[in-house]
């Protein structure tokens, strides 16, 4: 994949491990929000737990629904939410060497 625009509505699951704990999270941008989280730039829940794998993401046309597409995710149960990660990415690979060229 190639280099990822800067300013793409995404969201995006991160792991802490295969099977791991899970983050659902929404940006414009994502390989800066990444590097933050992988950097632990901020104290929060991934900083806390160790979530910085990301396992999945998907693109939207505008930030309205990136942020729809978040909550639903986020109301989905666990079980679900693995399934989609294994759908498109069933070795749980880190997909930051992906999008950050």
């Amino acid at each position: 994949m190639a280099q990822m625009q800067e300013k793409q509505p995404t969201v995006y699951l991160l792991a802490s491990q295969r099977n791991g704990t899970l983050y659902v999270g929404v940006t414009s941008n994502l390989v800066k929000r990444i590097w933050e989280h992988k950097g632990e730039v901020t104290d929060g829940f991934t900083h806390r737990y160790g979530v910085h794998m990301l396992v999945y993401y998907e693109q939207h046309a505008t930030m309205e629904a990136a942020i729809t597409r978040e909550k639903q995710l986020k109301k989905w149960n666990r079980a679900w939410k693995l399934r989609l990660i294994e759908e498109s990415n069933p070795d749980w690979r880190d997909l930051w060497p992906d999008i950050c060229g």
